[in-house]
């Protein structure tokens, strides 16, 4: 699934025979959940005894020359810290077969009876992610030439800050993970409305219906499609992930009965849009 998909995978039920056919069949890139390289803390937030030699796992597949990439789901006072730190400095030592590395702050739904008690970032926590990441990334783009480690969209929105420029995200090797996602869609949006010149002759109205993350920006977009296209109206409607709980803004999350709800009454126009990664891989479905 890694491999064919691009699933991120932790690996815990990998043995060495496993390990070896993919340096075999040189299977790449190999994407891998990692979220800490300290031994004893990844079994416990893994809950699995295997889970502590992730080290090993990942030195074999560096030696056999394997490309992977890692991702951390970052959680508050958990693996965040001193031991992100800690697993930034340990996943470094594979670069370059290690192209990149992702933080992304773990999602909290509302549904969390019998979890662990995980607790949502705020603006001050991301600002500090923030800090570690890019110090990381200064460092190790003058000795390697890669900015290697790679903050999500959602801890800039979170922290308050701008977008970093399309030339830190090294190609956009972890789009799937929100990285730099919105940038590049910034970047693809400005293209093409300089180079679309079509002559609207009728008025056109047209809803978008995004999640909480990306309502700003479209917003954006909208506007500037109406100074250049007087004729078109594009209104955008914020849907509240009342499914999953109102910590969870991102578009894919949004569900069908939320936008049913929430599209109630109002006038849609021509066409309503959405966003593609609302719904599932190559289906209709939600």
């Amino acid at each position: 699934l890694s491999f064919l998909q691009g699933n991120y995978i932790t690996m815990t039920n990998m043995k060495d025979e496993a390990l070896e056919r993919i340096i075999r069949y040189k299977l790449e890139p190999i994407n891998v959940s990692v979220h800490t390289t300290n031994p004893e803390l990844r079994c416990m937030m893994l809950h699995n005894r295997f889970a502590g030699k992730i080290m090993e796992q990942l030195q074999k597949l560096y030696e056999g020359g394997i490309i992977m990439n890692g991702q951390i789901v970052l959680c508050k006072n958990v693996n965040d810290g001193e031991e992100l730190e800690r697993s930034i400095r340990d996943l470094s030592g594979f670069i370059p077969n290690i192209e990149s590395v992702s933080v992304v702050p773990v999602g909290l739904s509302d549904h969390r009876e019998g979890l662990y008690p995980l607790e949502p970032f705020n603006r001050e926590d991301a600002r500090e992610v923030i800090a570690c990441i890019e110090k990381w990334q200064k460092k190790l783009y003058e000795e390697y030439g890669t900015h290697f480690i790679h903050a999500s969209d959602e801890w800039y929105i979170l922290a308050g800050y701008e977008l970093p420029e399309e030339g830190r995200y090294d190609g956009y090797l972890q789009l799937e993970n929100g990285v730099g996602m919105m940038t590049l869609m910034q970047h693809d949006f400005a293209l093409a409305l300089s180079e679309e010149n079509r002559k609207v002759s009728a008025p056109r109205k047209v809803t978008i219906a995004t999640g909480e993350l990306a309502f700003p920006m479209m917003q954006d977009f909208a506007q500037r499609v109406g100074e250049k296209f007087p004729q078109v109206q594009v209104q955008v409607k914020k849907i509240i992930n009342d499914f999953f709980g109102y910590t969870i803004t991102v578009a894919g999350l949004v569900t069908g009965q939320d936008l049913l709800k929430q599209l109630e009454g109002v006038e849609i126009g021509d066409e309503l849009l959405i966003p593609a990664n609302m719904l599932r891989h190559e289906q209709d479905k939600f």
